[in-house]
């Protein structure tokens, strides 16, 4: 189950249907199934018969508190060298109902105590115990029946906290490598601690997700701190890690709807902080699935502020250069915009123009694709309020000396609904990409991109002929005065290395030639 989890990576966000403004609840509903597969986490429990278990005697405490003071000693004495304290506790299955919540509250103690794992040989009996222990904790709550006391969600949030929440140490990177950052080349970073790691991350999915759990009770403890240091994490450089972080976050989302608009904004201030600050964060992916489902719940109209969100969160996102790392999410979230409220396709293209690259090939090729989806949701009364920049845009994309980026452009013929749009406004498109059309077929060196140019140059001739006889006139005539602007500019420059060379024969240096003699020269040739 847990390898299942860890090896999926959806390519596209689950969608929601909430019809409030958040995601569905069931959305990863999977995740909570009890199964399991991996041996790694097989549970070696003890004898029914023999509750001391065989890693020791266990002392027997009168409650949580006790359990807490334990833990403390335990953790004294490994300072010290003697680790003995640290014992396996009976199994939840071996102890009466009665005492079921008291030994599970002292399990979660005995989780709470984290160990090194940047050596490998240190505390293995210890971690082991506590890895059999994480392991037994997630069947407990996946098969539990009957509500989580108030104490109970107190301490299993205090267990994932004291576990999770802790500072990230990115790998150190030279400038060279920083300045050519591509999250998909490089390397990503695995923790080491991860073993113990992934088992509480599974808990406190099986914890949010369980129905045992009651959203008014459990908010007092997952609260805003707590979410704000969870968003934090996803800053993690192991992706197993942003995985999980991803799954919890959205099952959050879905349960507490007191914290949705704390979380959204939480994101938007991380988006914010990488795109104007520092254009670095391992987790922008992840963040832009959740919102994927998030913003396909959102209920119509759109409110005031998810505009807001869209206009200077995730447009300005086509600004960094590490957007292929992300590029799949913000294109699907973007397009969810213009399919839930259609008008705002006018304001998604003016964005994606604005963030349009210059002399990035690759990333050209990605909004030329990315534009293609805005469009296919895009209504006529939108695209006429665009495409006059819009065409202006894509013509310098036909004449790209890049095949791929003026083959992509072409490709947008290929689309029947963008081609219906052109060819309802082929008296204003036709003359803004005519001149580019013409250019290709005669001087582009791709034989893939003259043969695609003709087929458009074909569909626009079919539409209206006389038309594209306009447009083939006029460009004619104006390459015709650029051909007789050009002879003069080379006849007066001419004119004027002539009078250079008169001016300093006999001798004399070559003078500069005053802005007079110019002047004179320019206005004699008409």
């Amino acid at each position: 189950m847990l390898n299942k989890i860890l090896n999926r990576r959806p390519k596209k966000p689950h969608k929601s249907h909430d019809n409030r403004d958040g995601g569905n609840q069931n959305s990863y509903s999977n995740t909570s199934t009890s199964s399991r597969t991996n041996n790694d986490v097989a549970v070696t429990r003890p004898s029914s018969s023999n509750p001391t278990s065989s890693h020791g005697p266990v002392v027997h405490p009168t409650g949580p508190n006790h359990a807490n003071n334990r833990i403390l000693q335990s953790q004294n004495s490994k300072l010290n060298g003697n680790s003995t304290v640290y014992e396996a506790l009976p199994s939840l299955k071996d102890v009466p109902s009665s005492e079921k919540q008291n030994l599970f509250i002292r399990k979660l103690a005995l989780c709470s105590v984290v160990f090194d794992f940047t050596d490998p040989t240190k505390s293995l009996k210890e971690k082991e115990i506590k890895r059999q222990t994480l392991v037994e904790l997630v069947d407990y709550v996946t098969s539990a029946s009957g509500k989580f006391p108030e104490i109970v969600m107190q301490e299993i949030v205090k267990m994932v906290s004291v576990n999770i929440f802790r500072r990230l140490t990115p790998q150190p990177r030279d400038n060279k490598m920083l300045e050519t950052f591509d999250g998909e080349e490089e390397e990503p970073s695995m923790d080491p601690s991860w073993p113990h790691l992934q088992l509480v991350y599974e808990f406190i999915l099986r914890f949010v997700a369980s129905p045992e759990t009651d959203a008014k009770l459990a908010k007092r403890y997952i609260d805003q701190a707590f979410v704000l240091k969870w968003l934090d994490l996803f800053d993690s450089e192991d992706p197993r890690e942003r995985e999980y972080l991803k799954f919890v976050l959205h099952r959050m989302y879905g349960k507490f709807m007191v914290h949705r608009p704390y979380i959204r904004k939480a994101i938007n201030n991380i988006f914010f902080r990488f795109v104007f600050e520092t254009e670095k964060h391992n987790g922008i992916a992840e963040l832009l699935e959740i919102l994927g489902s998030i913003i396909n719940g959102f209920a119509l109209p759109l409110k005031e502020e998810h505009k807001l969100f869209l206009v200077r969160a995730l447009i300005p996102l086509h600004k960094p250069k590490c957007i292929p790392m992300y590029h799949q999410q913000i294109s699907y979230c973007i397009t969810q915009f213009v399919e839930k409220d259609c008008k705002l396709a006018d304001t998604v293209i003016r964005g994606l123009l604005k963030y349009w690259p210059i002399t990035n090939s690759s990333k050209e090729v990605m909004f030329l694709s990315e534009l293609e989806e805005v469009l296919e949701a895009t209504q006529t009364p939108e695209f006429q309020r665009c495409m006059v920049p819009l065409f202006r845009q894509i013509a310098r994309c036909l004449s790209s000396s890049h095949f791929q980026v003026a083959e992509r452009a072409l490709f947008l013929w290929n689309n029947d609904h963008i081609e219906n749009l052109i060819r309802q406004n082929r008296k204003v498109i036709l003359p803004i990409i005519y001149p580019a059309l013409e250019r290709n077929t005669k001087t582009h060196w791709n034989q893939a991109v003259q043969s695609l140019t003709l087929n458009v140059r074909k569909i626009f001739s079919d539409a209206d002929p006389q038309l594209f006889e306009e447009c083939s006139k006029k460009f004619k005539e104006d390459e015709l005065r650029k051909e007789e602007s050009q002879s003069k500019r080379e006849a007066i420059w001419k004119r004027l290395e002539d009078v250079a060379a008169q001016r300093s024969g006999g001798g004399y240096e070559p003078m500069v030639i005053s802005q007079k003699v110019i002047a004179t020269h320019v206005s004699s040739s008409g």
